[in-house]
Formats: structure tokens, sequence, C-alpha cells
């Protein structure tokens, strides 16, 4: 069927679509390559025109437009995520399939998740024009729609739990959202990490049942899957209890064992944490200090954090953190070897594999703040931002911090 009927029929007339859909004969590969790319290209590349060549006007200050090289990582990075988020989709939509009365099935799971992403990827056309873009938001909830009419079709759960079943994918979808995107955050370069999926998606081409390379990206995410499916046993007696806030509990607590890399990481405690943030710092004395440990059940991490100045003017954070719950991200992030470079009238920037670290590097070049970052062990992130210290001395004083003792703690809280 050609892509603009299918997007027609879904859209318009889901309840007699989704019978035919269930039918086709197809593969993950041609899902991603015949329908998902294309459709998702478009919000990409309205977002890109919109951000950096429209722009935004805000009152009092003028026309604001994203960088260009910026705006192309931002758009690497988003086109890729929508692909790796329909395939993280389809694996919570097929492992949950038994626990609401529905038969697990990879290819229809994929099926559900792609269709039903379809009214927010071509409202995506509206960011071309960046106050329209909460048009797209709102075409994302028909989306919702769409999956609660498809799962009773296609993974056939009874129509009655289709609701509780529709609610328990949003809740884990969500969660997933939110935590790749405070992930990404957490170092520079992010669509070159894209990247990297996409090519190995595109050359693979195979349903989701193929056997991918184990050390491929794809390969880790097919493992990811198997592992969540260990988690069944605890959503199976959620289920028996009858309480959904259970349900959506266990649910949660299987995406934390999917997101952490197939386990469950439980981050060190705060005071061990903080036993890595030193007194003194680039030569300057520690003026506060701060550590916490939170988040939900098998998504918890972990942070300390204090900043150092003089009364020159000299100033530094420095952060430590334990991504626990969500280290998986950052093990993918090293899967597909993200870097990147970029320099500018106002400075330089730089992801890179150092020693076998991912390291990111950021110089002013008017007078702001210099920023040096470390991966460790895929899961702890040593980040210094300094005014008035050259990033030699933030390079040196983060050097100075036992990083190998902080890496060698890696397994720590860790569970299968």
């Amino acid at each position: 069927m050609a892509i603009v009927d299918r997007i027609k029929n879904i859209c318009l007339t889901p309840k007699t679509e989704w019978p035919v859909i269930a039918e086709e004969a197809t593969s993950a590969g041609s899902l991603i390559t015949g329908y998902v790319a294309p459709l998702a290209a478009i919000g990409t590349v309205a977002g890109f025109i919109g951000g950096s060549i429209v722009g935004t006007t805000l009152p009092f200050f003028g026309t604001y437009r994203v960088p260009l090289l910026t705006g192309l990582v931002i758009a690497v990075f988003t086109f890729v995520m929508a692909i790796v988020g329909v395939f993280v989709l389809s694996i919570i939509i097929n492992a949950l399939a038994p626990n609401f009365g529905g038969a697990k099935n990879s290819v229809q799971a994929m099926k559900v998740a792609v269709y039903s992403y379809t009214p927010a990827w071509v409202a995506g056309a509206l960011h071309i024009l960046p106050p329209l873009g909460i048009l797209a938001v709102l075409a994302a909830f028909y989306g919702l729609y769409l999956l609660y009419l498809g799962l009773p079709r296609l993974m056939k759960c009874p129509p009655d739990k289709a609701a509780s079943y529709t609610i328990v994918v949003v809740v884990c979808a969500i969660v997933m959202t939110l935590v790749i995107g405070a992930v990404g955050g957490l170092v520079a370069g992010a669509g070159a990490f894209g990247s990297g999926v996409v090519n190995r998606a595109m050359r693979r081409g195979g349903a989701p049942e193929a056997q991918f390379d184990k050390d491929s990206p794809l390969g880790k995410l097919q493992d990811l899957g198997k592992k969540m499916e260990e988690s069944n046993k605890e959503m199976e007696a959620a289920k028996k209890s009858g309480d959904p806030n259970a349900q959506a509990a266990a649910a949660i607590e299987g995406l934390g064992t999917l997101l952490s890399g197939g386990k469950h990481v439980d981050p060190i405690g705060i005071d061990a944490l903080k036993s890595f943030v030193p007194e003194t710092f680039v030569g300057l004395p520690k003026k506060s200090g701060s550590a916490e440990k939170s988040g939900l059940a098998g998504l918890m991490v972990s942070k300390a954090e204090a900043t150092y100045s003089d009364d020159a003017g000299k100033s530094v954070t420095l952060e430590i953190s334990d991504t626990g719950g969500a280290s998986g991200l950052l093990e993918l992030a090293g899967w597909v070897g993200l870097q990147g470079e970029k320099d500018d009238d106002n400075g330089s920037e730089r992801t890179q594999k150092v020693d076998g670290r991912l390291v990111h590097e950021k110089v002013s070049k008017k007078g702001g703040a210099n920023e040096f970052g470390v991966v460790l062990g895929d899961r702890f992130v040593v980040s210094a931002t300094g005014r008035g210290v050259p990033l030699s001395e933030l390079k040196s004083a983060v050097s100075s911090i036992d990083l190998a003792k902080l890496e060698s703690m890696k397994v720590v809280g860790v569970t299968k």
C-alpha cells in the first residue's frame, strides 16, 4: 500500500485499517526504511527550518535562531531517537502483552508502535513555524487513541483490557522519553550518537526476530528486550492483585531494567559519591556542596555537587553523577561511538573517545564558562564548569580525582 494511503487510512478510518495491517506480511527493515524514516524526517526537517532558518520571535528581544550546526545536531538526534523510540516501544508492547491477556508477537508489536506514531509525525510539519508546534503535541494524543484501537487487533488482548494495557504502555513510554531526554543532556554531540544507530538499523533491515550481531546497538536492544521479559513474573503478580497502580509500578521497574542495560542498577549512595568531592579544586576552596539520590523504582540516579570560588572572580562547579537506572543509555552512546566537534566566534566544543572514555570539552572565546566532562564505565559522569579557569586547569583538576576508583565501582549495585 502506498504510504499516503496508509497515512490517510490509519488516521481517518483506524477501526477498519488495523485489521488490514494485522494481516500484512512485513519486516522491521521495511517499516523503518519505507514508513518511519520518511515520516520522522518531516518533523525533523521542519523543526530545523523553523528553529534555525525562520526562528522564534520573542517580545522585546527580537527573533532568536538556533545556530545552524547546533540545529543540525538536534535534527539528527531527533530523527534517530524517533527510530530508536519505535524499537523500544515495540519491545515494551510485546513484553506486556501476556499480562493483559494478549499474545506476544514482535512483528505485530512493531506494527502497533509504528502506526500509532503516524499523527505525531505528520503533524511534525507544523514545527516549521515554531508557534504552531503545540498543535503537533495535540496530534500526538490522537496517537494514543490509535494505540488503544490497535492493541486488541494486533496483540490479541481482550477489548475490555485494552484501556489498562494502553495506560501501562503509555506510562512506560513517558518514563522512557524523560530518561532519554535527561541522559541526552549529560553529554554533547548526540547527533553522532544517533547516526550510528541509524546506519546499523538500515544495514540490518530485518524483523525483530532476526539475530543481530550481539555487539551492535540493535543486538544490544534485542538482548535488552529479552531481559525485560524476565520481569514478567513480577508483572503477572501485579496483574493478579488487580491493582492498576501495582501494574504501572511493575512496568516502570521493568523499563528501568531495560534502560539500565539489561540489569537492575541501584546507584551508589550519596556518602560514597561525596567522598570523591575534594575540599579544594583548581586551587579554589569549596564554598558549598550538596548530594541527592532520587527517581522512580528501577530508575534511580544520584549526584554530588560542589562549588568553589575565590575573591578574584574565579568559580567552578563540580558535578559527579551516577546515572544508575539510566546507565544503559550511556552504554549505548559508547557502542555507537558518539563524537562531535564545532568552532565559532563564541567558542569551540568537542566530544570524543580518549583512552576508552567519552570526553567532552568546551572553551569560551568571550570570557564565558569553560567545561570539561568525562564518562566513566558507561555509568558515571564527572564534569567541571568554570569561569576564569582555563580548560587545561579543569582537565588537570578532574584528573586529580581518583577516577580509576570511581570507574571500578561500575559493578556496585548491579544485579541481574
